[in-house]
């Protein structure tokens, strides 16, 4: 578990630096984070999703997790109910701040990828277990460490302190591959991971969309997605 302790504690302090010095920050500087963001937010997706496509087993199936998840997102209403709290954010705080969505985006920024997905299984199932911090086990979570800890900084300098919540999110994600490769081995098949990075991809792609002020495609509302791969592949494993 160090790997994901150290990558939480990165998304901590790169978090706490971008908000404090945020206030120091014009909004023409602002602005310029947000483009940046965007157009970082599409690389990033774009990297996800492309790669993985061409290993998919199921070509279609990152559709019909867009489609369901899309359709179950705006049946709930998500995006509207993180606009109202985004609503009652900002008339406490009297500034125009979409944080939520922005908390929102920073956290398919930290959990979707191999990294954050394959790092957690293979830090468990390394044959040098320990807490030494050479551990090899440990490489893809450092790697995402260093990658988190200067987008936690961009993401804290645009939305503020709310971003630091981010963490114990990516906490409670690789702390749950870690105990499902403790308890069952490599139980997440690669399949699954190929679908959900290709899933969250496009996800991350709508949200550098969204920010860089080009389609708002409801992102929020697509996040019932991430859970039709595991639903299909886990109904796949009764039947096989």
């Amino acid at each position: 578990m160090l790997g994901t302790i150290v990558n939480t504690c990165t998304i901590l302090v790169g978090g706490a630096f971008g908000a404090i010095v945020r206030e120091g920050i014009g909004d023409k500087y602002k602005s310029a984070l947000f483009n940046a963001l965007g157009l970082a937010c599409l690389v990033l997706g774009v990297n996800a999703a492309l790669p993985n496509m061409a290993k998919s087993e199921y070509p279609v199936l990152f559709i019909l997790s867009l489609a369901i998840g899309g359709v179950v997102g705006t049946k709930l209403d998500l995006s509207g109910r993180i606009d109202r709290l985004n609503a009652r954010l900002n008339a406490k705080s009297g500034k125009e701040n979409n944080s939520i969505n922005g908390l929102v985006t920073g956290i398919l920024l930290y959990t979707i990828g191999t990294f954050s997905i394959v790092g957690p299984v293979l830090s468990c199932l390394s044959p040098s277990q320990g807490w030494a911090l050479s551990e090899p086990g440990n490489t893809y979570l450092y790697t995402n460490a260093t990658l988190d800890l200067v987008t936690s900084a961009v993401l804290s300098a645009s939305y503020g302190w709310i971003m630091l919540l981010a963490a114990p999110a990516l906490f409670c994600w690789q702390a749950m591959f870690y105990y499902i490769a403790y308890f069952f081995g490599e139980a997440m098949p690669e399949p699954m991971r190929v679908e959900l990075s290709i899933v969250g991809g496009v996800l991350i792609v709508s949200s550098g969309l969204s920010i860089l002020s080009i389609k708002d495609c409801k992102t929020v509302n697509l996040l019932p997605s991430l859970l039709v791969p595991v639903i299909w592949f886990s109904i796949k494993a009764l039947f096989s």
